[in-house]
């Protein structure tokens, strides 16, 4: 079983910074792909950014240029540095993390999700 740790979620003005973090934690003997999902009410669940062990990173398109995403294997740690905020990024965003929880065999967990609202 794996748990995380959210936080840095909250209401922001349109043009504006948060930084979201998330720590995972528990029976893996490793973490490969970390990383972040969103859902905006009566969407889907759409990718935002994630990264590999080896830090290579997927962008989503509706966030290039504004969002970066960052790690820490050591503490097996992943954040999200959100710049330019606009009200369509308004959604509770997911961290996501895959584990190897045996020979051969990832799983992936979800966290429970922080809000991040984008309103004047």
């Amino acid at each position: 079983q794996v748990q995380f740790v959210e936080s840095g979620g909250g209401l922001v003005q349109p043009g504006g910074s948060l930084r979201l973090s998330c720590a995972a934690s528990g029976s893996t003997s490793g973490f490969s792909t970390m990383g972040w999902y969103r859902q905006a009410p009566g969407k889907q669940r759409e990718l935002v950014a994630t990264v590999t062990s080896s830090g290579n990173s997927n962008i989503g398109d509706s966030v290039k240029g504004r969002f970066t995403i960052s790690r820490d294997n050591a503490k097996n740690t992943v954040s999200l540095q959100m710049n330019s905020l606009q009200p369509e990024d308004t959604a509770v965003y997911y961290c996501k993390a895959v584990a190897k929880i045996g020979y051969g065999v990832w799983r992936d967990y979800w966290g429970q999700g922080t809000q991040v609202t984008v309103s004047s």
